[in-house]
């Protein structure tokens, strides 16, 4: 199993919900793309917040906090997809993206095309808040455009019943849904509960 993690946004969740799911699935983790935060990366965060796991190397670190199109030209370096390689393991594998499915990684690609360029289906992390069900749909059918099978969605907290409907109604019968509980204080014990608890349903 692999499976790439992507967001309706940015700061909506998708490093907490990656752990979750290394967490149950028992996976090695892989960010293909790090801009910023060097020196706590989502990689640190994924080894410190679950066991054993193995973080595989990403394949640009960058250094400015910003998108990856953005912190690659302050450092004179043009981000090409066919540089990235799936890593090879026996393990499944949570690969976690940057940002939404339009976040571009040169001026003319976003995270949307390293998805396709993998080959892998993705996960799609929502987050409730306003404006999240105009961002969820618009992902859902970009992914759709693209063929992408969308494996998961990812219903992060606490959701209104008339939000949590109109997404659900618009994503494929195959697709199944996974609802992570907010998790306040993130650490390896609470990523713990919620994958022992982490429920996986179909529509």
């Amino acid at each position: 199993m692999k499976l790439f993690i992507t967001g309706i946004g940015t700061e909506i969740g998708k490093t907490v919900c990656s752990a979750v799911l290394v967490q149950y699935f028992k996976a090695d983790y892989w960010k293909p793309v790090q801009s910023g935060d060097l020196h706590y990366s989502d990689s640190h965060k994924i080894e410190t917040w679950t066991e054993n796991t193995i973080c595989h190397p990403e394949t640009y670190r960058l250094q400015l906090a910003a998108s990856p199109h953005q912190s690659a030209r302050e450092e004179s370096i043009q981000i090409d997809l066919d540089h990235f390689q799936v890593p090879e393991t026996e393990n499944a594998l949570i690969v976690e993206g940057a940002g939404g499915l339009m976040v571009p990684v040169s001026d003319n690609r976003f995270m949307i095309d390293l998805i396709e360029t993998l080959h892998l289906p993705a996960a799609l992390v929502v987050r409730n808040y306003l404006g999240c069900i105009n961002h969820s749909l618009l992902s859902i059918m970009a992914l759709q455009q693209r063929n992408i099978r969308l494996e998961y969605l990812i219903l992060n907290g606490e959701f209104p019943e008339d939000t949590e409907r109109v997404i659900c109604s618009f994503i494929e019968n195959d697709t199944k849904i996974i609802r992570i509980p907010e998790i306040p204080d993130t650490d390896k014990e609470q990523i713990k509960i919620a994958a022992k608890h982490l429920t996986i349903t179909k529509l």
